[in-house]
C-alpha cells in the first residue's frame, strides 16, 4: 500500500529545494512582501525609457486619444495633440485599429499611472535623421503639402518643412492653393535643429531635371531666330518667356515700338507670344528676347507716307517742361518743342496742351537714323512769323491814315507787294517825311507817333544801306485814295 507522506516525507524536502533553486534564477521568481516566492512578471516586460522610440499596435481609437499595445504592462496612450504635426486633426484620419506605428515615450508613468506616447515626435526623430542625411548628400526628400501660409507652403516630412513661394517652381506661382494636398519633391537648403527649422527648394529639383533640356535649347537657338513661348512672369524691368523649359527675358525697351510704362500694359502671364532671339549668353545660360522685332516697324510707314512740311493729326502723349510729345502713328512719337507750341511766348507747355489732347502738327524734320521727329503746332496755319516774305509782320503800326499817302509820293501797290526789305525801308523814310511835314502844319499831332516813325526808320536804315534798290518810276499826282492796304 502506498504510504501517506508525512511532514518528514522526502518530497516535501525536494519541493523546498526546488523553490530554493527557483529563487536563485533572476527574472523568473521574486520574493513577495511576506517572503513567499512569486513569478517575476516585471522581467517579462520590455525595458523602456523616456525619449525612447517604441513600436506597437493600435488597439483603440477615441476622439481624444489612441491606445497602443507596445508589449508593456499597460497600454500606451497617445493624446490627439501628439498624433500629427498638423493642427486640429481627427484621430480616425491618422490611425486605424490594428495599424502598427512607432511612438516616442514622453512619460513612463504619469500621475494616473499611464504610459504617455507621441506618434508625431517619433516621426520627427526618425525623419530628422533622414533629412540630415539628405542635406549632406544633396538628395531630395518627399513630402505632402499640408498648409498654405503667407509666403509659401508647409510640407509634412515628419517635421514641418517650409517651401518658399519663390522656390515652388521655376516660374513664380500666382496661386499656391493648387498645391494643397500634393506630394512634392524638394531639396533641403537650410537645416537648424535648435529651431526645428527646415527650408526646402522644389525649384532646385526642377532645374536639375531640366539642366540637360536647357542645354539642348541653347544648342538649337541662334540670334535672329523667331520662336514661340509663354509669358511666365512679369516684372518692372520686363517679362520672362518660357521657351519650353528655359526662360528668356524681354527687356521693357524691347516690348513695343511705342513707350511702355510697365510690361503689364502689353502682356499678361500665360499669354503665348512670338519673340525674336536677340542675344545668347551660353556661358551664363541666358537668352535676350525681343517682342517688337516681330511686329511691323511703324517708322517704315512714316518714311514712306510722310515728308517734311506735311500737316498730320496727332495726340499728345506726354507734356514735359521743354515741350510736348505727340503720337502721329501707333508707336511713333515726335517732339513739339516749347518754342513751336504757339505764336506767343509760352512759359509752361501745359498752358497750351494737355495729355490726351488731339492736335494738328507740322513735320519739321524726320531723322530716320535716330528715329526722331521734330514737330510744330504754331506753323500749322503757315504763320511762323520768321520769314521776311510776310510784309505785314515787318511793317510797324505807324497809325497813319490814307490821306497821308494821298498827299505825298508813294510806291505803286504792285511794287510794294514784291519789294525787298530795302525798298520797304525807303517807303518808310518817305512816309516819315510826309508825316513830319504834316506834324509841322498840325500842332496837335502826338509826339509818340513821330517817335515811333523815327525808331522804325532807324531800324530800317542799315538794311537800306546794305543793298541799294533801283530807283522807282515817277508816280502821278493823282489822288491815291484807293491805295491797297499792303502799301499802307
Amino acid at each position: 500500500m502506498p504510504r501517506t507522506p508525512g511532514y518528514t516525507d522526502p518530497p516535501l524536502t525536494m519541493a523546498t529545494n526546488d523553490m530554493t533553486t527557483q529563487q536563485a534564477e533572476p527574472g523568473v521568481w521574486v520574493e513577495g512582501p511576506d517572503g513567499e516566492l512569486v513569478p517575476d512578471y516585471e522581467s517579462t516586460f520590455p525595458e523602456i525609457n523616456e525619449g525612447q522610440v517604441v513600436h506597437g499596435t493600435v488597439v483603440r481609437v477615441d476622439k481624444d486619444e489612441v491606445l497602443v499595445d507596445i508589449g508593456y504592462k499597460s497600454e500606451g496612450v497617445i493624446p490627439t495633440a501628439e498624433l500629427s504635426i498638423r493642427r486640429s486633426v481627427n484621430p480616425v484620419d491618422e490611425v486605424a485599429v490594428g495599424e502598427e506605428i512607432d511612438a516616442l515615450v514622453l512619460t513612463k508613468e504619469d500621475a494616473e499611472g499611464r504610459l504617455i506616447l507621441s506618434k508625431k515626435r517619433a516621426r520627427f526623430e526618425l525623419a530628422w535623421k533622414k533629412i540630415e542625411g539628405a542635406a549632406e548628400s544633396g538628395e531630395p526628400v518627399d513630402g505632402r503639402v499640408i498648409e498654405v501660409v503667407k509666403g509659401g507652403l508647409i510640407l509634412d516630412l515628419g517635421v514641418r518643412g517650409f517651401l518658399p513661394a519663390s522656390l515652388v517652381d521655376i516660374r513664380r506661382v500666382q496661386d499656391l492653393d493648387e498645391f494643397l494636398g500634393q506630394e512634392l519633391r524638394a531639396k533641403v537648403i537650410e537645416l537648424n535643429r535648435s529651431r526645428n527649422n527646415v527650408v526646402l527648394s522644389r525649384r532646385a529639383v526642377l532645374e536639375e531635371e531640366r539642366k540637360d533640356q536647357r542645354q539642348r535649347i541653347l544648342d538649337k537657338l541662334n540670334p535672329g531666330d523667331v520662336v514661340e513661348g509663354q509669358i511666365s512672369n512679369i516684372v518692372d524691368f520686363g517679362a520672362f518667356v518660357d521657351l519650353d523649359g528655359m526662360d528668356g527675358l524681354i527687356h521693357i525697351s524691347e516690348l513695343s515700338w511705342s513707350h511702355v510704362n510697365h510690361p503689364s500694359e502689353v502682356l499678361e502671364i500665360g499669354q503665348t507670344v512670338n519673340v525674336k532671339v536677340l542675344d545668347i549668353d551660353r556661358e551664363r545660360q541666358r537668352i535676350s528676347l525681343g517682342l517688337k522685332q516681330t511686329q511691323a516697324d511703324p517708322w517704315q510707314q512714316v518714311l514712306e507716307a510722310y515728308k517734311e512740311g506735311d500737316v498730320v493729326d496727332g495726340k499728345v502723349t506726354k507734356v514735359v517742361t521743354f515741350g510736348a510729345f505727340v503720337e502721329i502713328l501707333p508707336g511713333v512719337e515726335g517732339l513739339v518743342h516749347i518754342s513751336e507750341l504757339a505764336q506767343h511766348h509760352v512759359e509752361n507747355p501745359r498752358e497750351v496742351v494737355s495729355q490726351g489732347q488731339d492736335v494738328k502738327v507740322l513735320i519739321l524734320e524726320v531723322d530716320a537714323e535716330r528715329r526722331r521727329l521734330s514737330l510744330s503746332m504754331k506753323r500749322v496755319d503757315g504763320e511762323d512769323g520768321d520769314g521776311p516774305d510776310d510784309v505785314s509782320q515787318l511793317t510797324p503800326n505807324l497809325g497813319l491814315s490814307e490821306e497821308v499817302f494821298s498827299e505825298g509820293s508813294t510806291a505803286p501797290a504792285a511794287a510794294a507787294e514784291v519789294a525787298e526789305p530795302t525798298a520797304v525801308a525807303e517807303a518808310f523814310a518817305e512816309a516819315v517825311a510826309v508825316a513830319d511835314a504834316q506834324a509841322d502844319g498840325q500842332g496837335d499831332e502826338p509826339e509818340e507817333t513821330t517817335e515811333v516813325v523815327r525808331e522804325a526808320v532807324a531800324e530800317a536804315a542799315p538794311v537800306a544801306e546794305a543793298a541799294p534798290v533801283p530807283e522807282a518810276e515817277p508816280v502821278s499826282d493823282e489822288p491815291q485814295g484807293d491805295e491797297p492796304e499792303e502799301t499802307t
